[in-house]
This record gives structure tokens, sequence and C-alpha cells, in this order.
């Protein structure tokens, strides 16, 4: 009699939703465990570019994504004071990211779990339990499987068992985000922009008009922007941070003020910017007769001037179903887990090291086409990555 393979996936991010579905899809029984009391998302927004949408697609997770998504064409990069340094053709060029509502994605992977996902919430998991076969626990209770999926952020407690020299680290940044709903945001373009000013970026897209697609779909709409700046995170109420950001980027072109204009409080979403050091030297370790995995930032979380943080972790899901998908506990697991160690490792490692070339600061006006060619470069590095076996 064939085994019943289980997974205990810890985080229902991008991540971890993701991968529960996979592997459900693929036959695995799983449990998806989540800290907080319920299942949701950040209101802001991601960039999935092309490489997204083909693991959405390997994990049979993609359905319906071109309804609540927009594409996002690069227009080019700019100084503050409009001067372009760079001007694309948003018609030209290589296919566009899809911009889509954090919480739109995230309903449709929680659309997408069937019933072959046990999903539990107000889990705090507290560490690594077991031998035989890998666990965790919260301290009161322990949930067991073949297959540990670690999807617990970049502060992931699971972590350590893989990487223990791993810590996250502050980038010396911090980014600012937010999503106006369409009934409050300026009329834009279709497109996305990049305007850097030293230490200071400020970029924007758009999520198009609210609406339902044909599948019955729908999506919030609006406008979405980005800014970062160079130094430590705000403790101010979001009103006070909101004033901040208007004036540090007061007298930037068009559209950055009418966007911090229309910008309430409740909108901002402040982060720092961190990225783990040590990088992991390792992704996947076997436990007993079976494994314990890092998905997304708490394998390799990295600081986000290239947007590809929900990328990767879609990717990492869809590498991860593909070469675990007939393996059975024991040695061809072990192996399994070691064919996505050896897959994702060099893609992180190379994404990372685009990133930070990304965040270097310095005199735009001289470093603005270096930065844009920086730029395309490393979007043209995150488009080329393909599902195993395609």
């Amino acid at each position: 009699m064939a085994t019943t393979r289980s997974a205990v996936v810890v985080g229902a991010g991008i991540g971890g939703l993701a991968t529960a579905g996979g592997l459900a899809h693929a036959g695995w029984r799983v449990t998806l465990l989540e800290r907080a009391d319920r299942l949701r998302a950040e209101p802001t927004a991601l960039l999935v570019w092309s490489a997204g949408l083909r693991a959405l697609q390997a994990l049979g997770l993609g359905h319906g994504l071109d309804a609540i998504s927009t594409p996002a064409p690069d227009r080019g990069l700019r100084r503050p004071d409009g001067q372009w340094l760079v001007e694309r053709d948003p018609a030209g060029g290589p296919e566009p990211p899809r911009l889509v509502h954090a919480e739109d994605l995230h309903d449709a992977l929680v659309a997408g779990l069937g019933d072959r996902v046990e999903v539990r919430t107000g889990v705090a998991v507290r560490r690594l339990a077991g031998t035989d076969q890998p666990a965790v626990t919260d301290g009161r209770a322990s949930w067991g499987g073949h297959l540990v999926v670690a999807a617990d952020g970049l502060d992931s407690v699971l972590r350590a068992r893989v990487a223990r020299r791993s810590t996250p680290v502050s980038a010396g940044a911090t980014s600012w985000r937010a999503v106006i709903p369409w009934y409050r945001a300026p009329q834009l373009p279709d497109e996305q922009g990049h305007t850097y000013g030293g230490g200071y970026r400020f970029s924007w897209a758009s999520l198009g008009q609210r609406g339902a697609g044909a599948a019955g779909a729908s999506s919030r709409g609006g406008r979405y922007w980005r800014a970062t700046v160079v130094g430590a995170p705000r403790p101010e109420p979001p009103a006070t941070q909101l004033s901040l950001l208007r004036r540090w980027f007061d007298g930037w072109h068009p559209p950055v003020g009418e966007l911090l204009a229309a910008t309430e409080p409740d909108d901002l979403v402040q982060r720092e910017l961190r990225t783990l050091e040590p990088v992991p030297d390792r992704l996947a370790v076997p436990v007993g007769d079976g494994a314990l995995v890092l998905v997304g930032d708490a394998g390799h979380g990295m600081a986000e001037h290239l947007g590809q943080g929900a990328c990767l972790a879609l990717e990492d899901a869809a590498t991860l179903v593909a070469t675990v998908r007939d393996a059975a506990p024991g040695g061809p697991l072990h192996a399994a887990v070691g064919a996505y160690d050896a897959a994702r490792s060099p893609r992180v490692a190379e994404v990372r090291r685009r990133s930070h070339r990304l965040g270097a600061t310095g005199p735009v006006a001289r470093r603005g086409t270096v930065q844009a060619r920086r730029r395309d470069q490393a979007a043209a590095a995150a488009a080329s990555w393909e599902p195993p076996g395609r």
C-alpha cells in the first residue's frame, strides 16, 4: 500500500500558501499553520514577473490571475526634477510584469488550497521537534509530517536547524508602500515609473479600475506607490510619517506629489529593509526519514530593491513541489530536497547579487543610466527562470 505523504507548512504568506496548495494538488496531505488569528495579507500590491506567472501555472494556481492583475510596463527612470535619465516606450520591450493587489493574490491562493489542506490559525510555532520524522510544536501541541516547510518569513524560528548563523540585519533603509483605492486615486496611465534622488526613491504603478473578471474574480483597483528612504524606520504614528514623506518628496515631479496628496494615513505600510547575513549555504536538511525545507524569506530574505521577493517564493514553491512530487519517505525524499537545494541556491544568489547592486546609492545624475542598465539586466535575469521539467 502506498504511503500517504504528509507535510506541515509553517506560515501562510504567499510562499506558504503556494507551497501548501501545490503539494495538495500533487496528492500530499497538508497542514498549514499560521501565527495570526486568521489568514490575511497586507493591504499593498505586488509585482508578479513572468517567472512568477510560470511558477503559479506550474503549481496549478494561475487560473484567473489575468482578471485580478494589470500589466505594468516600465516607463523609465527620472530625476526628481522630472528629467529623463532613461525613457522607454511602454508599448515596447519584453513582457511586462503584472501588478496585483496582495489581498487579491492572497484570496486566489487561499481558494486554491482545496480540501486536502487543513488550516490552523493562532498557532505560534516555537521550534522543530521529532527525530524519526520532523515535527513542529507551539509548546502545547505538535504537528508532524514527512516534510516540514518553513515559510515563516525573515524572522523564521525554524531556520536555525538549517542555517544556524544566518540572522536578519538592517539593510540601512526603510520603505513605505500604499495602495490608493480607485475611487480617490489620481488618473494615471497603466504603467510603472521610477525616480531616484540620492538616498530617496519613488516608484508607482496602476492597479486599474475596480472590476470583475469573466471567471467572477474581482480586483480592488487603484494606484500603488512605494517610497524608499535611507535610514531607520520611523516610530511616529502613520499621520506623522505621511507628513514626513510629503516633506521629503516635496517638489518632485508629477505624479509624486499627487499620489502622496491622495494617500491617507491608514493606507501606509512601513517596513524596514532587512537581509539575511550570512547567506544560508543550504535550504534543506534531512530529519529522520523526512526533511525540513526553507521557502521564501525564511531562506533568502533580502532588501527589496528589485521587487522579486514574492516571485522568488513562488519559484521556491513550484520547484519544491516538482522535486518532491513522487518522492517516498527516506532516501528518495532526501535526494529530492537535495535537488531542490541545488536548483534554488544558485538562482537565489544571482537575484540577491543583482538586487544588492540596485540598492547602491549615489549621485543619480551620473549613475542613472548605469542603474537603469542594471535594472534591465536584473529584470531579464529574473524573467529567465523556468519551472523544473520545462
